[in-house]
């Protein structure tokens, strides 16, 4: 037991560690071709892993499901989140995304007419009123640290995180999580190089040594790395027991926020991450936590927080 709750943490610790190279990555890389480049090399390794598993891939057959777990779980979702990166703090992007597992509850009423309990609503309101709180708070991080758009940004890539979670429930019952990963991102890869195109010069690439390093690890162990220890963890604690550690996406992407960037929170922003945090843990508590251990195991990245978490 005490071995599956140490692969859970590090999942979360891996997690929380792309929102940091996300923002680190801001001035090297424009988001969509981050992205691209990051699940071009996902997408090898998933694919190796595989067909070393003799495990066949429908890319043809399951297109349409592909198709629209990669435009938003893989495209959408990390694209938003690199994009809101480059305008707030990595802390600040963690906290937010803490309010995914909410919207996949209400996308799960929404599209799946999955029944929510009052408790359930009374969480997400709190949780709401935490993001409010944080969009409210300052950070002394840099000219970016209290923008708008960066937060909305993340918001949008929590909802699309989480139609990509639902939507994962929805196809997925009858096929490995592993294959629904790697046939989302082959298709996201595609949405994301399709992005680049007209929108993306040479002048707006400025790699060094170290964003050559962070860009490895967010497709490797920010991605495949993260999904094995999560899927891991799951197996020796059981999936209702693992959910509830994915609250500790936006709480590892704070710290590591701190000690690796040295970014500022102030004590509005805090309190709004803290209660947000304290909203997703109420709504998803009984009805959602399938969904939200779902969520982590259709994944290969936050909270991500997550940003939010996220993942």
């Amino acid at each position: 037991m005490k071995k599956g709750i140490i692969l859970l943490i590090i999942a979360n610790i891996l997690w929380g560690g792309n929102y940091i190279c996300g923002r680190f990555l801001g001035p090297a890389l424009p988001p969509n071709l981050l992205n691209t480049i990051r699940w071009a090399i996902s997408t090898v390794i998933l694919f190796g892993i595989l067909l070393l598993n003799k495990k066949k891939i429908p890319i043809f057959a399951m297109w349409k499901e592909f198709l629209i777990l990669g435009f938003f779980g893989i495209f959408g979702f990390s694209t938003l989140n690199y994009m809101g990166l480059r305008l707030i703090s990595a802390s600040q992007a963690g906290m937010i995304s803490a309010g995914t597992p909410v919207a996949i509850l209400m996308f799960s009423f929404l599209l799946l007419k999955e029944h929510i309990s009052f408790k359930s609503w009374l969480g997400t309101f709190i949780s709401l009123a935490g993001v409010i709180i944080l969009f409210l708070g300052k950070q002394g991080s840099g000219v970016a640290s209290g923008s708008w758009i960066g937060g909305l940004e993340t918001i949008l890539a929590g909802w699309a995180w989480a139609l990509y979670t639902v939507f994962g429930r929805k196809f997925g019952k009858n096929t490995d999580p592993l294959i629904m990963t790697a046939g989302a991102a082959f298709y996201g890869t595609l949405f994301s190089a399709l992005s680049c195109i007209g929108t993306v010069r040479l002048d707006m690439i400025h790699m060094t040594g170290s964003a050559w390093l962070a860009v490895a690890y967010v497709s490797t162990l920010a991605s495949v790395g993260a999904f094995y220890a999560w899927n891991l963890g799951v197996k020796i604690l059981g999936a209702s027991k693992a959910a509830p550690y994915l609250n500790l996406i936006p709480v590892c992407t704070v710290i590591l926020g701190i000690f690796l960037l040295k970014e500022v929170i102030s004590g509005i922003s805090l309190l709004g991450g803290i209660i947000t945090i304290l909203g997703a843990i109420l709504a998803t508590q009984r009805s959602s936590s399938t969904s939200a251990t779902v969520q982590a195991e259709n994944s290969v990245n936050h909270v991500c927080s997550s940003s939010g978490v996220a993942e």
